[in-house]
């Protein structure tokens, strides 16, 4: 298996970002988001967001395939603090355990490297993503919200000090 790690810039890369989206929704979220919800997040709208956010993304690739994806930026929080954030980070659960997930989360460190701070927003009820998060670093420090994916789903957010460093 040769996985790279890369800037996500071909139609292809874009429609296999938007699959791996689609696909890790299906296979992560059923008994935590709505299956209504579910059922409504077709690939084609998982597409229609692709495309409209091409941005600082870096995709994983296993020869042509996307089989992850991650996107980073500054945080949206608007607490004053100069903070960067993981907006997502996906992985096709065949590719589970073989630490895909963590090369991505390190390459979209290393991209906000520049800032103290580093959150993530991950669902409450997710406890495999945070045992993830937990073992690159971060904790959660307290803010939770809710956001309405079909009915209400409670929201935490974890950060970081950013520094690259070895997952334990």
């Amino acid at each position: 298996m040769d996985i790279i790690i890369k800037n996500m810039e071909s139609a292809d890369e874009i429609r296999g970002k938007a699959y791996v989206h689609w696909k890790s929704w299906q296979e992560a979220y059923p008994g935590i988001v709505d299956q209504r919800y579910l059922d409504a997040l077709t690939l084609e709208k998982c597409e229609e967001i692709a495309f409209r956010w091409t941005e600082n993304i870096l995709v994983a690739k296993d020869g042509d395939r996307v089989i992850g994806f991650v996107g980073y930026g500054v945080s949206g929080d608007g607490e004053g603090e100069c903070a960067g954030e993981i907006y997502a980070i996906y992985v096709l659960s065949e590719y589970y355990g073989m630490g895909v997930g963590y090369r991505l989360m390190q390459a979209g460190l290393e991209r906000i490297r520049e800032y103290p701070k580093i959150i993530v927003r991950v669902l409450k009820e997710n406890s495999r993503a945070i045992r993830f998060y937990e073992r690159c670093g971060f904790a959660a420090d307290g803010s939770e919200e809710t956001l309405e994916l079909g009915s209400p789903v409670a929201v935490i957010r974890m950060g970081k000090t950013n520094s690259i460093e070895k997952m334990i």
